[in-house]
């Protein structure tokens, strides 16, 4: 039997809210213990992209955080958590977490994992991309973050919008070694 993990996952304020919503009812409904921190960027964001609710979340969620919470466990180095996801992370966070700065409870575990040497995964979404938010990726792929842009590939032949968000959550699972059939894989031609 697969080990359960325990996951940290960030929800900012990017365009596609959906993608960390997904991910959560996924890991949930695989028994993994997932520890939520949404910005309140973010609740505006789902509000005007989903129909979605934090009611929902906490429904799911094994804990859910505010933004501003500074007192929760996850801002310690001695809470256990295997990897911290951020679906979708905004540019303004990526390029926060690049920096070191610490000023939320998305920064603080952020950068939590990176001094612990525990998985960090960012899924920005975002085009086109300028030299800064390159560099900025450039800076915490440096710093042991995996970048994993919300690009979804379309050889699984996609028919509808969740076949494309299933496909970002499944290459967000493969990251975390979590056996799935979100998407059907490549198979060459």
């Amino acid at each position: 039997m697969p080990r359960k993990l325990r996951i940290v996952l960030g929800i900012t304020g990017a365009s596609g809210v959906i993608y960390g919503i997904r991910l959560l009812e996924t890991l949930v409904s695989f028994g993994h213990e997932v520890y939520v921190i949404v910005s309140s960027a973010a609740l505006k964001v789902m509000e005007l992209e989903t129909e979605y609710t934090m009611d929902y979340i906490h429904q799911l969620a094994t804990k859910v955080y505010g933004q501003d919470d500074l007192t929760a466990p996850l801002t310690s180095g001695s809470f256990k958590f295997d990897v911290m996801v951020i679906a979708p992370c905004s540019m303004n966070t990526l390029a926060a977490i690049a920096h070191g700065l610490e000023s939320n409870l998305i920064l603080r575990t952020a950068s939590v994992a990176l001094k612990e040497k525990r998985k960090l995964i960012l899924v920005p979404r975002e085009t086109p991309l300028s030299i800064i938010h390159l560099e900025n990726m450039l800076a915490v792929a440096r710093a042991g973050a995996v970048v994993l842009p919300a690009s979804p590939g379309f050889y699984h032949k996609p028919t509808k919008l969740m076949d494309l968000v299933d496909h970002i959550v499944g290459k967000i699972l493969d990251q975390l070694g979590i056996e799935h059939n979100l998407y059907r894989r490549w198979e060459g031609g």
